[in-house]
């Protein structure tokens, strides 16, 4: 008698084979889809009839397998091929790709989701999203730069908004002292004709309003120092105005600080006699000034009559009283060297350091440094330094001692203070000038028929800039370029890696969230655990293999013809079996 069973068979043989088909179908309109993983459909056998479970073998048989008719097949679940696809290089900067087995962590809606689709883009708050919205997530940074672990937050980066500027903390000189060089002895020295006051001649007391001739000098007058030279270069402009009680001596205080001239030069009086104190001025009895510049040929001052005028509180020119004869050259070995460093605020502020043979002696050779900044926001041009001094030298000319072989004994470093009191930035800005840094030593060796060379190696410090490109590197470090030349750390993506990757569950849009058999995730860095570098400018594409899927689809084919045969057999025996019966 023909089995209706058979029908029901090949019926369960029509519906696996169809649900097949969707699986495959799905992988081939799939076949491009950014890090789409392809799935593929497992079936199982539905339970048997069982006319007999079998006999063991005894003494007068050998044994009876199983009597069991199946009844159809049956969906058993799909499996996904978690392993990753291709590669395709894009050159967008905010495409990614992960080349192992982490995945993106995402947000939105409040809810995590991961995902293996890397084509980000900005939203409005220059924040990283997916194609539907969903926030990258990462580590953030500090103002300082330094990437905070531990906190996940969307990843932003603020391309034409985010500005950087940092104050200088080291700079780094390097070269040669010429150690045969002349000593430094002397200063400019630079006198003023005799001036007169009342018929008599003047003194430092003396006030300007009462220099001969009578109003020479008035309340209200400008006298303005400009186009002056330290050591061949110009010194910033300068301005003293009388109000009324100015003194000789206030104006030469004024003309020191003007000039960049330190008092008394670092040089400690009584240890040379005969000479002229550096950095210093009098008025003898004949009513004439002696002015005396800093020691060394860097230090050598150029003041003429022509670089001093006088206006009135009405801006009208008056005759200049001072006549002004330079009688003696500032001598000894000295080199300079300028360097730009930067405030808080980014701003560059060129400095000078002079550095002039002192000494000499059965231990070495000693070196005056002298530091000028014409940004400095006191009146002094000069730098005030460490306590440097030895005892030979004050804090404003920090003394270098180097041994008899030409290394620097003390100090390896000098710390340097330039005011910057109003401008805005954090002042004092102190930054540490080292002379044995990483980019070379400062030697002090002799060199016939040479000079004295110096160089800055290395300053750190950065002038303002605006973030204007980034990239992301394998550990997904966010890295950004300035304007200014500099890059700075802005981030860092993180990833997620799950014991079962298969078992996520797939929510759409190329998003997966966590499953009852995938594990919880462990929220990590790219290159850790696993996870797999991060790849810029790239995209991971579909693992659909189309021949695979094509095969497939043929035998998914044959197999849903071979059950529908099975439903036509098992019909014309039932028809067979109703002709009987007529």
């Amino acid at each position: 008698m023909a089995s209706t069973v058979a029908l029901f068979t090949g019926l369960s043989g029509l519906n696996a084979h169809a649900r097949r088909l969707e699986v495959i179908g799905n992988n081939i309109s799939n076949v491009n889809t950014t890090a789409y993983k392809s799935n593929r459909m497992e079936f199982s056998t539905q339970i048997s009839r069982n006319f007999g479970l079998g006999a063991a073998p005894a003494t007068t048989t050998g044994g009876v397998n199983p009597f069991q008719v199946g009844m159809g097949v049956r969906v058993a679940g799909t499996q996904r091929n978690t392993n990753g696809g291709p590669l395709s290089v894009t050159g967008i900067q905010t495409d990614l790709a992960l080349d192992g087995d982490g995945y993106f962590l995402v947000e939105g809606a409040g809810q995590e989701s991961y995902t293996r689709a890397g084509s980000f883009q900005f939203n409005a708050a220059n924040e990283l999203t997916t194609i539907t919205g969903e926030r990258l997530q990462g580590y953030g940074i500090d103002d300082n730069f330094n990437i905070v672990e531990g906190s996940l937050v969307p990843v932003t980066i603020p391309l034409g908004q985010m500005t950087l500027a940092e104050a200088t903390d080291n700079v780094e000189i390097s070269g040669n002292l010429r150690a045969d060089g002349d000593v430094a002895t002397t200063g400019t020295v630079l006198e003023f004709d005799a001036l007169m006051s009342g018929g008599g001649a003047i003194t430092l007391a003396t006030s300007l309003t009462s220099l001969d001739p009578m109003g020479a000098f008035a309340v209200g007058d400008v006298i303005t120092v400009t186009g002056a030279e330290r050591g061949g270069k110009v010194v910033p402009d300068g301005t003293f105005t009388i109000e009324g009680g100015e003194t000789v001596e206030d104006f030469l205080n004024f003309l020191q600080t003007t000039l960049g001239v330190v008092q008394d030069g670092g040089f400690e009086m009584g240890d040379v006699t005969g000479m002229p104190e550096p950095g210093s001025f009098t008025v003898d009895a004949m009513g004439v000034i002696q002015f005396t510049g800093n020691w060394g040929e860097m230090n050598d001052l150029t003041l003429t009559t022509d670089n001093i005028s006088v206006v009135d509180m009405m801006g009208v020119s008056k005759p200049d009283p001072f006549n002004i004869t330079k009688t003696q050259d500032a001598t000894g070995e000295s080199v300079r060297t300028s360097f730009v460093v930067y405030d808080s605020l980014g701003s560059e502020i060129v400095v000078d350091a002079t550095m002039v043979l002192a000494a000499t002696d059965a231990d070495g050779t000693y070196w005056r440094t002298f530091l000028h900044s014409a940004d400095d926001r006191n009146d002094a041009l000069y730098l005030e330094t460490g306590d440097r001094g030895g005892g030979m030298f004050n804090e404003a000319v920090p003394l270098l001692s180097f041994d008899n072989f030409g290394r620097l004994v003390s100090p390896p470093s000098i710390q340097i203070e330039v005011d910057r009191l109003d401008s805005g930035a954090s002042d004092p800005l102190t930054f540490t000038m080292d002379l044995m840094g990483d980019s070379g030593e400062l030697t002090a060796f002799s060199d016939s028929g040479g000079a004295s060379a110096i160089g800055v190696g290395f300053v750190d410090g950065a002038p303002f800039g605006v973030l204007s490109s980034f990239s992301v590197g394998p550990d997904g470090v966010i890295t950004g370029g300035f304007t200014n030349n500099r890059t700075r750390p802005l981030g860092q993506i993180v990833v997620a890696t799950f014991n079962n990757p298969a078992g996520l569950v797939d929510a759409a849009n190329n998003l997966f969230q966590v499953g009852a058999n995938s594990g919880s995730p462990l929220v990590t860095v790219p290159t850790q655990f696993g996870t797999g570098q991060i790849i810029g400018g790239a995209l991971e594409l579909s693992n659909v293999d189309l021949g695979e899927e094509f095969i497939n689809m043929i035998s998914t084919s044959t197999g849903y013809s071979a059950s529908s045969r099975v439903i036509s057999t098992a019909d014309q025996l039932i028809q067979q079996l109703l002709v009987l019966g007529r």
